[in-house]
């Protein structure tokens, strides 16, 4: 019993030190479609280059990418001990998140459905070796 212990411990230690920093961002009023542009530009990127080019970028979706993105790495500045210098956006997707359901009056008394999409955005972020 205390050997399955101990190699359940060890087991936990090393995903400890594997894990990867991330920071998710749910439920954000822009569709998946759209913010997924964005992520493909910054993915593979350094930290600091993602940074910049989210600030230069003229997009709606950057501005909520770009918040992850630092949260991610205050995540692993703080939690981790990583510096921000070393990181790279190792993954980053975005998945649907519920969609709002809404009502536009048409002709002759007729009802219209829009759906206003919402997305789920995370980033995780990797250490140069």
């Amino acid at each position: 019993m205390a050997k399955n212990m101990r190699i359940k411990a060890e087991n936990i230690q090393k995903k400890k030190s594997e894990r990867r920093p991330r920071a998710v961002a749910k439920h954000v009023r822009i569709s998946p479609y759209k913010v997924r542009v964005v992520l493909d530009i910054i993915r593979g990127k350094s930290y600091v280059q993602a940074v910049a080019i989210l600030e230069n970028t003229p997009k709606a979706a950057s501005e909520p990418i770009k918040k992850v993105l630092m949260s991610a790495a205050a995540n692993a500045e703080n939690n981790l001990g990583m510096s921000k210098e070393s990181l790279y956006v190792a993954a980053c997707y975005a998945d649907q998140g519920p969609t709002l359901k809404r009502v536009m009056p048409r002709a002759q008394g007729r009802a219209f459905r829009i759906l206003k999409r919402t997305s789920h955005i995370t980033i995780e972020l990797g250490a140069k070796e």
